[in-house]
């Protein structure tokens, strides 16, 4: 073994020894709030069930309109007043180390935090609920809210929903926050040029409607800029034109299939960039094995937004296998994620430390993930980058109370 290996091998062993939580005596605001097991929403954290996933669009409730519970009573029938406003907090810790070790770069690191949050979510109304996060640090630096929204269920009984505030383009996909990889669903992330617009973080509206049995709608308006800071004129956008997403999905048995469109203009110093993104989805579940699959075209008309103008396409796509051997109560869970980027020009950025514009990204992953207690898993994960021809290792825990 070479003396690099070595440092490397040695390192990771004495991580993993060290790592391990010691003691988890909180549970998560919404289990909390109903005296339930985490279980009951989450399989491996934060992964959900299929409960979760109805609890999350009921508004976080067990039902719509389901009684009142933890409330004042103030004798106004227009005010429903939470007894306390629950709170939550989520810490990731990472260790890294990649192979072949550079003399002039910094291949082993400890992220301890590597994000740390503070959870909010409840019920103001009926039929009127909301969710948030402050990242208190993200690589090291305060990151400010990310998901901040307000969820109106069931409007007038209709069976559409609304969320109004900040959320991801991706979420009626499959979404980020929810993942069990270090490693991010990168076709998500994809920007171009100058152009800000991607599948990530935005400001808006989402509608969702259900219109038969396996049928599911979502229609969303978002200002295609990020979570950008207001201008001094104190606006988000920086144009007029706004962006728009659709998606719908359909279950057929064990397979569920879906297509998504985004379409947004974007405006600079006179210039247009004209984005398109189109893209099928799939789910598939076999037995204890769950398969998610994403492709996504995307063409800019003009990503740099200069008066001449240069076209470009990129072709993304991300395939994630999850298996849990031991079925819903498994602790034990294995991921594995690759991501597949290729760009007609040197333009593209992921946000994944790359020190200049990307033409091509792909990568491919695989990670093992435990439930020491139910809000507590550690996970390691090997990856391997194609085209730098590098292995990165992970180690982690991911902590909720």
């Amino acid at each position: 073994m070479t003396s690099s290996r070595f440092v490397v091998a040695s390192l990771l062993a004495v991580i993993l020894t060290g790592m391990v939580p010691r003691d988890a005596d909180a549970i998560p605001a919404f289990a909390r709030k109903y005296r339930v097991t985490c279980s009951l929403c989450h399989s491996t954290v934060p992964r959900l069930t299929a409960f979760g996933e109805e609890f999350a669009g009921n508004g976080f409730e067990m039902a719509v309109r389901e009684l009142a519970r933890d409330t004042i009573d103030t004798g106004d029938p227009l005010l429903r007043l939470m007894q306390r406003i629950e709170l939550a907090v989520r810490m990731d810790l990472f260790a890294t180390a990649a192979v072949p070790v550079r003399n002039d770069a910094t291949d082993i690191d400890l992220k301890m935090p590597y994000t740390a949050k503070l959870l909010s979510g409840g019920v103001l109304a009926e039929g009127i609920s909301y969710y948030m996060y402050f990242l208190l640090s993200e690589r090291g630096e305060v990151g400010g809210l990310e998901d901040a929204y307000v969820q109106f269920t069931d409007i007038g009984r209709s069976g559409i929903s609304a969320i109004v505030g900040q959320f991801q383009v991706s979420d009626p996909l499959f979404k980020r926050e929810l993942r069990l990889q270090y490693e991010d669903y990168q076709p998500y992330r994809v920007r171009v040029g100058d152009a800000r617009a991607d599948l990530a973080y935005d400001r808006g509206v989402l509608l969702t409607y259900s219109p038969w049995d396996g049928g599911d709608v979502a229609l969303m308006v978002v200002n295609g800029q990020g979570l950008n800071a207001a201008g001094t004129d104190r606006q988000y956008d920086s144009d007029n034109a706004k962006s728009f997403g659709a998606r719908y999905s359909h279950q057929l048995g064990p397979v569920r299939i879906g297509g998504f469109g985004y379409f947004g203009r974007e405006r600079a110093d006179g210039q247009t960039d004209r984005i398109t993104v189109l893209g099928p989805d799939a789910t598939i579940g076999i037995g204890l094995l769950e398969i998610n699959a994403q492709y996504l075209w995307r063409r800019d008309t003009n990503p740099l937004l200069l008066p001449v103008t240069s076209e470009s396409t990129v072709h993304s796509a991300m395939a994630e296998v999850i298996w849990g051997p031991f079925g819903s109560d498994s602790r034990w869970t294995f991921a594995g994620l690759y991501n597949w980027i290729d760009g007609d020009a040197p333009i593209i950025s992921v946000s994944a430390g790359e020190e200049q514009p990307l033409e091509r990204y792909h990568t491919a992953n695989a990670g093992l993930h435990y439930l020491l207690w139910r809000n507590v898993r550690l996970m390691g994960e090997a990856g391997y980058d194609i085209e730098r021809e590098r292995t990165r290792f992970t180690l982690g825990t991911v902590l909720a109370f």
